[in-house]
C-alpha cells in the first residue's frame, strides 16, 4: 500500500465520521477541549466553519510544490494560525447552518480525494517550506494540514455530541 492509498483510506473513514457529526446534535454551549498550544476553545460552528475553508486552501498551497522546483530551495507555502483570512472565514461562517457547511466540506473532500489520487510517487516526495514548521514533505503536509487535520476536527465534533465520548 502506498502513502497515497493509506491517506485515501483514512479520508474515506473521516468523511463517514464527519457525515455522522453533521447529523448529530451538539451539547448545549459545548466547547472543544483547549488547544494544547494556544488554549483556544471552539464551538461547533467554529469547527464546521474551519472545516469548510481549509481543504481548498491547502490544496492550492500544495499545487506549486508538486509541479517541481527550479532551484534547490524548497518553495514557501502555507499560513499560520494567526492568518487574518483564516480567522475571518471562521468568524464569518461560524453561524451558517451545519448542513450548508457540511455540503461545502463534502465537496472539498471529493476534490482532496482526486488531488491525492493523482499524486505520483515523486510528487509525494516534494518539499515545501512552511513559515512555522519548516521543511515539510507532501506526506507531512497531507498529515498535518489535510487528512490528519480532518481527523482531529472529527474527534472534536464527536466530543461535542451528547452521546458517549
Amino acid at each position: 500500500m502506498t502513502a497515497g492509498d493509506a491517506f485515501l483510506e483514512r479520508l474515506d473513514a473521516v468523511e463517514a465520521r464527519l457525515a455522522a457529526a453533521a447529523e448529530a446534535e451538539s451539547k448545549p454551549a459545548a466547547l472543544t477541549d483547549a488547544d494544547p498550544s494556544t488554549g483556544e476553545r471552539w464551538d461547533r460552528g467554529q469547527v464546521w466553519a474551519h472545516l469548510s475553508e481549509f481543504i481548498p486552501y491547502w490544496i492550492h498551497q500544495a499545487e506549486p510544490l508538486i509541479k517541481g522546483q527550479s532551484s534547490d530551495e524548497p518553495l514557501r507555502f502555507g499560513r499560520t494560525r494567526s492568518d487574518p483570512e483564516r480567522i475571518g472565514a471562521i468568524e464569518r461562517d461560524r453561524r451558517e447552518p451545519v448542513p450548508q457547511l457540511w455540503a461545502t466540506t463534502r465537496g472539498d473532500i471529493a476534490l482532496l480525494r482526486a488531488f491525492l489520487a493523482g499524486l505520483s510517487p515523486d510528487q509525494w516526495l516534494a518539499v515545501g517550506l512552511h513559515p512555522a514548521r519548516g521543511a515539510m514533505s507532501m506526506a507531512q503536509i497531507t498529515e498535518e494540514f489535510l487528512v490528519g487535520h480532518l481527523e482531529q476536527h472529527a474527534d472534536q465534533l464527536a466530543a461535542l455530541s451528547p452521546g458517549p465520548g
